[in-house]
């Protein structure tokens, strides 16, 4: 007898051995590199401060079977349960929790959960209540550039870098490899502050923002507001995800003025800056008629238009160069096409097709009938500062020497005489606003009526302040875009750019700049010396 036990516990043994060796799959090998291997690379900034990272966490997983068939799922039943479970997560939806719970269907119930949560759920003592281990992606900035990282779900990219490089952030050959991006963390969160203020001071639904380098492309700072937190992607993040820099079309309005004024002085229209046109009277295009907000003046020059912003000025000039001519500018600007950045979400501009009438180009001259990105705008202010090139826009950090070597667009002559003309502004105009002691900043303000049904909506504006600085040797555009501004105390009851956008700018400008290396100087000016004289008034 104890033989024939000896001998059943051999063939036990033996048993189990075959059927470990033919039946049971072998686990999978893997080098100790490829243990440690993070399952998804990192994202940082171009500083190395991390923006995305894995992160192993539990998960909440609802299993009506893991009592098998000795009786319903839960012991204390749905609703006791679904009630301490929304004292660990107070946020959870105790009656949804309840329902899907009495449904008897398995399902998770919530994922993200922290090692000290799933230890309070162990306690619940249900076993249906399951906390299987994920990987899970970690944002340790929380809505910080949420627009420009996107998010991941179930191992894979949504919208933003996350969707972009998808296959480079998860390719096992580079996961240890941190990926990372042009943007500067510090320059987005004041971009993201000071827009975030800039709309509550005056009761905007939205907002956008770029902080954009003129000579290589790179993007320091994108905001779309409101944001959303890539850590917590419910219902109410999922329904912010558009991003409104690179998605939303819009009819930016008077920023269009001065690539007006700067394609008629390349193509030889504006050869005289004191050269004057009537601005007294409405121009009468068949039907249509183009004004001005009030009368400015009998005429004005150039500098003058763009400093009160005249549409009537403005578009005769615009005639003059022809709709054929403006409508090459603006293509070779990239008006005509998406803009070029990696997100995969890029909105197509509102672009006619064909020859363009008079009153189309006109209208375009100051901003309407053409339907363009806060990018857009951004890639063209860059290439009127920075000399005449015009280059793609790109979210990666480039080395020394990448930057693309881009299109011209305007003569080397034209943009410095439009750097002049853009620190007029601020100076003497309608973005005075802006101005910061030291910087420098030039810009043009921009505020259009939207369409709506029937026509334009006069009590709904966009309201945009495009910028540069230092405008005697511009480095940065700054682009600040309020989605309807409502008149309030903050601003003088007003809703225009000037009172709105461009503050915002003001204000974000002397933050960053140090930031970027640019310091303030009050030794330092642009030279406006033959520009002063022609304006009404003399020198200031």
């Amino acid at each position: 007898m104890l033989g024939a036990a000896f001998l059943a516990l051999a063939l036990v043994a033996v048993l189990r051995l075959g059927w470990l060796g033919v039946v049971q799959p072998a686990s999978t090998e893997q080098s100790m590199a490829q243990a440690l291997l993070p399952p998804r690379a990192e994202l940082t900034d171009r500083n190395g401060v991390v923006l995305a990272r894995a992160f192993p966490a539990y998960a909440l997983w609802f299993n009506p079977q893991a009592l098998e068939d000795t009786g319903p799922p839960l012991v204390k039943g749905a609703r006791a349960v679904a009630r301490e479970l929304h004292a660990i997560f107070p946020d959870m939806d105790e009656a949804e929790v309840a329902r899907q719970l009495a449904s008897g269907k398995a399902g998770y119930l919530r994922r993200r959960v922290l090692p000290e949560d799933a230890n309070r759920v162990l306690e619940i003592g249900e076993l249906a209540l399951e906390l299987p281990r994920e990987n899970d992606r970690h944002y340790p900035q929380g809505s910080l550039a949420a627009h420009v990282l996107g998010y991941v779900k179930d191992a894979k990219g949504f919208v933003g870098m996350e969707s972009a490089l998808q296959d480079r952030l998860a390719d096992p050959a580079h996961r240890h490899e941190s990926v990372a991006l042009s943007i500067d963390a510090r320059v987005q969160g004041a971009l993201e502050d000071e827009l975030s203020r800039g709309m509550r001071l005056v009761d905007a639904v939205g907002g956008a923002g770029i902080v954009l380098d003129v000579d290589t492309g790179e993007v320091m700072a994108m905001a779309s507001l409101p944001a959303f937190d890539p850590n917590h992607m419910d219902a109410a993040g999922q329904a912010l995800v558009f991003n409104k820099v690179t998605n939303q079309v819009y009819e930016l309005g008077s920023t269009f003025k001065p690539l007006t004024v700067a394609a008629a002085i390349d193509a030889g229209v504006i050869t005289d800056m004191s050269r004057r046109w009537q601005s007294a009277r409405p121009l009468q295009m068949g039907r249509f008629r183009i004004r001005d907000s009030h009368v400015i003046g009998a005429s004005l020059n150039a500098p003058e238009a763009l400093m009160h912003s005249s549409n009537i000025v403005t578009a005769q000039i615009a005639d003059e160069l022809g709709p054929a001519r403006m409508k090459d500018v603006m293509a070779r600007l990239g008006f005509n096409a998406r803009p070029q950045i990696e997100l995969p979400a890029r909105g197509f501009p509102i672009w006619p097709s064909g020859d363009w009438p008079r009153l189309r180009s006109m209208t375009v001259s100051y901003g309407h009938g053409v339907a363009v990105t806060p990018l857009h705008l951004a890639s063209a202010y860059a290439a009127m500062v920075n000399g005449g090139i015009w280059r793609p826009t790109t979210l990666q950090r480039l080395a020394p020497g990448q930057a693309p070597a881009g299109r011209r667009v305007f003569q080397e002559a034209t943009s410095a005489r439009m750097n002049q003309l853009l620190r007029l502004i601020t100076t003497r105009g309608t973005g005075r606003s802006a101005d910061a002691p030291g910087f420098r900043i030039g810009g043009k303000t921009g505020s259009a009526e939207k369409p709506g049904a029937g026509g334009y909506r006069r009590t709904s504006l966009v309201a945009t302040f495009a910028a540069a600085f230092p405008m005697d040797n511009p480095r940065y555009v700054v682009i600040a875009m309020l989605d309807e501004p409502k008149g309030t105390a903050a601003s003088s009851y007003q809703r225009t750019a000037a009172w709105n956008a461009a503050p915002i700018v003001g204000r974000l400008v002397p933050r960053i700049g140090p930031m970027l290396g640019v310091m303030p100087d009050d030794n330092r000016e642009v030279d406006l010396t033959d520009l002063n004289p022609l304006i009404h008034g003399g020198k200031e």
